[in-house]
């Protein structure tokens, strides 16, 4: 029973392969297709024997690029480096993307002025880098009974962090704790651009002031005897 269920299971997953690559050279069947050049040129509708035929003599594959047009349209290709570089680009394309974290931070209902501030100052990091932000009230004992009190320390760290973020979600009551969520005005990636042109910035600066000076003239280049006999002469 368990063979069976496995043979099942290759060729499911076998027929969702087919079914999510497009259809090359043999698998292609249809009487006429209209093709397209390895350059993008427009060769017209052909016969599908034609089109295999000038698949095969330039070394290429034929790949059904639009399998509901009428006729399809097939393309010439090297269709193993096509599918090599589509997944180099896809891999690329991850690298790049940079996701954004939420934070946690937490207060007290009855916080002092200096842990206050001090988690602003953790909040406002956080955002300017590209993060999220999760301010989380725990209400102990009976102010679970003022949950107004909580959403008035929400809002005002919204006011005062609202020069580098937005409220993704207002302050809501979960339990015996308060979440209002922040998310920056700039995201990770745009915040990872600023910092790598900041640092180009800062080479070229630095490039300019190490520099040495250019000569304005052939003489400026000369050695320093030859300048000395040149001014005696």
């Amino acid at each position: 029973m368990l063979a069976t269920d496995n043979i099942h299971g290759e060729t499911h997953r076998a027929q969702e392969l087919l079914i999510s690559e497009p259809r090359i050279n043999d698998r292609i069947r249809v009487p006429e297709v209209r093709l397209v050049g390895p350059g993008g040129e427009q060769v017209g509708v052909v016969p599908l024997k034609d089109a295999l035929r000038l698949a095969e003599d330039a070394e290429l594959d034929l790949v059904e690029v639009a399998p509901n047009a009428k006729p399809p349209v097939c393309k010439l290709m090297d269709y193993g480096k096509y599918k090599y570089e589509a997944a180099v680009k896809a891999r690329e394309s991850r690298k790049k993307q940079v996701n954004a974290v939420l934070k946690e931070i937490r207060f007290r209902l009855k916080i002092d002025t200096h842990d206050y501030e001090t988690k602003v100052g953790h909040a406002r990091r956080f955002l300017t880098g590209g993060d999220k932000v999760k301010a989380m009230i725990q209400f102990r004992g009976r102010e679970q009974q003022r949950p107004e009190m909580g959403v008035r320390l929400l809002e005002r760290l919204a006011e005062e962090l609202a020069e580098v973020s937005t409220i993704e979600s207002r302050p809501r009551q979960d339990g015996r704790n308060m979440v209002m969520v922040l998310a920056p005005l700039r995201g990770k990636a745009e915040v990872r651009r600023g910092q790598n042109s900041g640092n180009r910035k800062g080479r070229e600066r630095l490039d300019t002031t190490t520099a040495k000076p250019v000569s304005n003239s052939l003489a400026d280049a000369m050695p320093a005897e030859l300048k000395a006999q040149a001014s005696a002469e």
